[in-house]
């Protein structure tokens, strides 16, 4: 069974005076949504639009498996456990907040950034927070999450390829940029497919696209 959620249907959130636009694909913070609180271990999937210079203060997380997707600038990173970092795009970055980690995210560039920011819940409670960032990620190399169980597929198509969705209970296929076809759904950017039993399902290029698919078990 496939749920498309389009991208004009995300709620709209952040604080555009500074600079901050975020369309959010699950209920989250004021907007509470009880029939939308997450999909599979995915409990947030947005879309996070920073002017130049600004950016989201040192905030806290703690119990999420932080997931982030650079599609247009660079995003600075600077956490509590020492870490400070510049996302490109193509690179992967997870922050797994554990029992507590506070960071900051801003937009130090003078251009526009733009980022998908995944949050999944854990199997487990607790534990140490721990920060990952993988450069330049290929199409080929599957990224696991496995404290969340699961795992994320970057996929590149040109007009008229296909390539094949994972196999799995739940999976969730969001559109970065282009247009695809997905079982006979149209998709363009910020929709979002929802497939729970995935099987035997391809995605084809209607342009040249990017896609992020979340692989979950359960």
């Amino acid at each position: 069974m496939m749920h498309v959620r389009r991208a004009d249907a995300r709620f709209r959130g952040g604080d555009r005076a500074a600079g901050i636009d975020t369309r959010h694909a699950f209920s989250f913070g004021p907007h509470y949504d009880p029939d939308n609180l997450r999909f599979g271990a995915l409990i947030a999937c947005n879309e996070e639009r920073l002017a130049p210079g600004a950016g989201f203060d040192e905030h806290p997380h703690s119990h999420t498996e932080i997931v982030t997707w650079v599609i247009e600038g660079e995003l600075t990173h600077r956490d509590s456990a020492g870490h400070e970092t510049r996302v490109r795009p193509g690179d992967v970055q997870r922050l797994s907040s554990a029992a507590g980690v506070r960071h900051v995210e801003r937009n130090d560039a003078d251009v526009p950034l733009v980022f998908v920011q995944m949050w999944l819940a854990p199997l487990d409670a607790g534990g140490d927070p721990a920060y990952e960032i993988v450069r330049g990620i290929a199409d080929s190399t599957p990224y696991a999450v496995p404290e969340a169980g699961a795992m994320l597929h970057v996929r590149r198509l040109g007009a008229g390829e296909r390539t094949a969705v994972p196999d799995g209970e739940h999976v969730y296929v969001h559109v970065v940029r282009g247009e695809v076809r997905l079982d006979g759904e149209k998709l363009g950017p910020g929709d979002a497919a929802r497939v729970t039993d995935a099987k035997d399902l391809e995605a084809v290029g209607l342009s040249d696209a990017e896609l992020l698919v979340w692989e979950m078990a359960g």
